[in-house]
């Protein structure tokens, strides 16, 4: 046992020995654990719904063996006996080891958790994928910055002046870009709150259209005329939009007028017929049908229902049906629709009429 007390470089041989076993320990228990569990935790993690495992696999996967064998000879250096040089130097290269690893880490989760948001919304809403993806990158930016401060910090560098400096550097920077930067942040209002999303046709003040792209500072949509209008996203968030994607049924209100001389027993059925015509749509919901009032040269009915496709095309279709509809019973009823006219009547020739149609009021002269 006289080998064991041998020095080498001011320790003894059982103390190299144990160093040695403790490296070799370290990295062959610390990659036996992640060979185990990263395999039963796949298989485990493809078998349930929830995200918690799956980026326990994700952040398995990103662990540097480079890295852990810094933090494994620091390990090993403890039982030695080694110069304040070198045992600083090992003791900041495993801290530096073990900052770098954390940044891969979260990196890894943010890229984790943006991937499963473009997987999710690929098909609902690709175009925010480049805003999500504009916002991962900011993320391990931060990450990064805060990794980088901490090993300065480590390496004896003040970074409390550095940070204070960074932060008037920031702020003359958001200055300057304050208007693109605002345009972001309504970037991910949208993208998180999504009061319209692509394909939407939406109506801003006097402009309308169906949203074709939405960018980190632009939204794009697509007139009925075929020209593209460029909204600034935070000019966007500020206007009253009427979003029409959003429409579960479409409320449609119509009026048909009738002569004056339609007999009011006729007049009287006039809503059952249209409740009639309407009945026979299936995606229609009547809501009313009434006798209005007596208009200028018109005998008014209203009817209100609902189209339970909200689509634009349904309804024209619907429509023309139920027009077509009503044309045909009133022909057979023998209903005339009434068109402004006016009756003059010819003073100091006998009372005598010139003129017609269905309108009652008269205008003298």
């Amino acid at each position: 046992m006289t080998f064991l007390k041998d020095s080498f470089y001011g320790n003894t041989s059982g103390a190299w020995i144990v160093a040695l076993l403790v490296l070799l320990g370290t990295l062959g228990g610390v990659w036996l654990l992640e060979l185990l569990v990263r395999r039963r935790l796949r298989r485990f993690a493809q078998a349930t719904a929830t995200k918690l495992d799956d980026l326990v696999v994700e952040l398995l996967e990103h662990t540097k063996f480079l890295l852990l064998l810094v933090i494994a000879l620091w390990a090993a250096s403890r039982p030695l006996i080694l110069p304040a040089r070198v045992s600083g130097a090992l003791e900041v290269a495993a801290v530096l080891a073990f900052l770098a690893q954390a940044g891969i880490w979260g990196g890894a989760a943010i890229t984790f958790f943006i991937g499963r948001y473009r997987r999710g919304e690929v098909e609902a809403d690709a175009a925010t994928i480049t805003t999500m993806t504009a916002l991962g990158f900011v993320g391990r930016i931060v990450v990064w910055s805060l990794v980088l401060l901490l090993a300065l910090e480590n390496l004896g560098v003040d970074v409390t002046a550095l940070v204070a400096g960074l932060g008037v550097g920031g702020i003359a920077v958001a200055l300057a870009v304050q208007n693109v930067l605002g345009d972001l942040f309504a970037s991910l209002s949208i993208v998180l709150d999504r009061p319209f999303v692509i394909g939407d046709f939406l109506i801003i003040g006097e402009d309308m259209g169906s949203v074709e792209h939405i960018g980190l500072k632009t939204t794009r949509i697509r007139s009925l005329s075929g020209e593209q209008l460029v909204f600034s996203n935070a000019d966007l968030l500020q206007s009253r939009i009427r979003n029409f994607g959003r429409m579960e049924e479409r409320r449609v209100v119509f009026r048909v007028g009738v002569t004056y001389d339609t007999p009011p027993e006729l007049a009287e059925r006039i809503p059952s017929l249209l409740r009639e015509i309407l009945g026979e749509e299936e995606q229609v919901r009547v809501d009313r049908c009434h006798f209005k009032e007596l208009g200028d040269s018109a005998l008014v009915f209203e009817t209100v229902y609902y189209v339970e496709d909200p689509a634009y095309n349904a309804y024209a279709d619907i429509q023309q049906r139920v027009n077509v509809g009503i044309m045909r019973r009133f022909e057979a009823e023998g209903i005339e629709f009434a068109y402004p006219t006016q009756t003059v009547v010819l003073q100091g020739t006998g009372g005598s009429r010139v003129g017609g149609g269905g309108a009652r009021p008269a205008a003298r002269a």
